[in-house]
């Protein structure tokens, strides 16, 4: 798909908003009355749509007219409220930051969920309100300690929340209709540059309420403070607070993961680390690199019996030897392969896949089964372009599958005291992922998000029908389940402009979806 650069812009944000001081507001679960503190006057401002419209036909430079295209639906709304909510418990404590939260810098994350009923705005600052008192650095402020790291104040500074109002009804979303996000003008307005040791919210919420029904719910969260997975695990607890149920405490103490940190003896295991430190020149290199790629997002289902006949097919090319491999892995070999015809480079040229992996399987009971923040590591595998075009797909699953054991609880322990070590050296910006410098030309990540509870974060409307994922500034996959979890599967392919054009032929398209075609009965042996 197209990559829309031109998201309708958001209201100011409060570094530059006159707020006023919250009010208290009686709120609680069943049986309970609680007090939460929110700004529920903070401003208010109304924009005509033609102004938004004609701000979503820019370009990316600023010039000219883009119009969105078919299949990504720029979402407008007219009247918007901001609102700070905070959890009226200001512990004033400080949560140093561990060095994977470290890795990605003060960037925004954002998700975007999709609702048929409508939202109720109050009673959703309320739950939110009393969710914070369990997450308190998601209220907090970022702030430079003197070893170049991070930590969080733990100051109930508070979250954003926005709400606004579309002439739009809901339209039926889904990977033939994405929306333009409805909180991309955010992400801009926020640099990663204006966060640290500035009155910056660390949790931004934007709900949109659509015409005749159905509400918008945008989630932006600075990725320093946690990964995909511990970002649903706080939706599921306000989804729970929301509700009235209990939900089990999370553990902010970095502590706990900096102390596991061991340095490996063994030479395979430190050459096998997902990260190195490098110069300050060779990072701005790498970065400045990074922004002169345009990417674009193509979103594609495939459903059970889809993935059943791929799966059938590969473990018919193994049957024998004793070894197993998960759908996922078959989904992602079938994937890279398919992405490796497409680019089309030359046979001896190497091709790496990336597996994005979580640290809290690995290291099992070491790690607290409530700890939240970044939990997540990489690790890749290579191949011969020709040979990840020639080769059977039951053998490449294989590989994926190795890439995967190679993550160890040693290879993680090594790894935390690595960047531990940069930390405590003061340039822990000098850390990047091994193939950032090259990713573009020869790589490609692989997020597996098909076990997360996407379409489980009930706000009182029901289960959202539809999960937006971002526009990344990297080659990857995002993989996530359907909104029936039906065993289906719904595949981002985030790529390079060019090959997110042509993936979108109907002969690519074809090409990616061959299994289905089979009606579940498999595919020939050789692919």
């Amino acid at each position: 798909m197209t990559a829309n650069t031109t998201n309708p812009t958001d209201t100011p944000d409060p570094t530059g908003t006159p707020h006023q001081t919250g009010t208290p507001h009686q709120t609680g679960t069943p049986g309970t009355q609680k007090t939460a503190r929110t700004s529920t006057t903070d401003t208010t401002s109304t924009t005509s749509t033609t102004a938004r419209t004609r701000k979503a036909g820019r370009t990316k430079g600023g010039k000219g007219k883009a119009p969105v295209p078919a299949f990504r639906h720029a979402v407008e709304s007219r009247e918007e409220r901001t609102f700070l909510v905070r959890a009226g418990t200001a512990g004033g404590g400080r949560v140093r930051l561990s060095g994977y939260d470290l890795l990605t810098g003060p960037w925004y994350t954002p998700m975007t969920f999709f609702y048929r009923d409508t939202l109720d705005g109050a009673e959703l600052r309320a739950s939110l309100a009393r969710t914070l008192r369990r997450y308190p650095p998601l209220a907090g402020r970022l702030t430079r300690d003197r070893d170049g790291g991070l930590s969080v104040l733990c100051n109930d500074a508070g979250v954003r929340f926005t709400e606004a109002v579309s002439s739009e009804p809901m339209r039926e979303y889904g990977p033939g209709l994405r929306a333009e996000p409805v909180i991309g003008g955010l992400l801009r307005e926020v640099s990663a540059f204006r966060v640290v040791d500035r009155d910056t919210p660390l949790l931004k919420i934007r709900l949109t309420q659509m015409r005749g029904g159905g509400s918008i719910l945008g989630v932006t969260i600075n990725h320093s403070l946690a990964d995909g997975g511990n970002t649903l695990a706080f939706l599921e607890s306000w989804s729970r607070e929301h509700h009235g149920l209990a939900s089990s405490e999370p553990s902010h103490d970095r502590d706990v993961m900096d102390a596991l940190g061991r340095e490996s003896a063994d030479l395979a295991t430190v050459a096998s680390r997902a990260f190195i430190g490098v110069s300050r020149l060779r990072l701005l290199k790498t970065n400045l690199k990074v922004g002169l790629h345009e990417l674009a997002t193509v979103a594609t289902r495939f459903e059970a019996d889809e993935l059943a006949a791929m799966k059938n097919a590969a473990q018919r090319q193994l049957a024998g030897e004793g070894s197993w491999v998960s759908t996922n892995d078959v989904l992602t070999a079938h994937i890279w392969q398919v992405l490796g015809e497409l680019r089309g480079r030359p046979d001896e040229a190497a091709e790496w896949l990336g597996m994005i992996v979580s640290v809290q399987s690995r290291l099992g009971d070491a790690l607290p089964a409530g700890y939240w923040g970044n939990c997540v590591s990489n690790s890749w595998t290579t191949t011969p372009a020709a040979a990840l075009r020639e080769r059977p797909l039951g053998r490449v699953a294989q590989d994926v599958r190795a890439c995967l054991d190679a993550n160890t609880a040693e290879k993680i322990r090594d790894e935390i005291a690595f960047l531990n070590s940069y930390r405590g050296a003061g340039v822990s910006r000098h850390v990047m992922s091994v193939r950032a410098p090259d990713v573009f030309e020869t790589a490609l990540s692989v997020n597996n998000w098909s076990q997360f509870p996407l379409y489980r974060i009930d706000l009182g409307g029901g289960k959202p029908f539809w999960y937006e994922f971002p526009d990344l500034p990297v080659p990857t996959v995002h993989i996530a389940p359907t909104p029936a979890e039906d065993g289906g599967r719904d595949v981002y392919l985030c790529l390079a402009r060019e090959h997110a054009a042509v993936v979108r032929d109907p002969a690519w398209l074809e090409r990616l979806h061959v299994h289905g075609r089979t009606g579940g009965g498999g595919v020939p042996e050789g692919k």
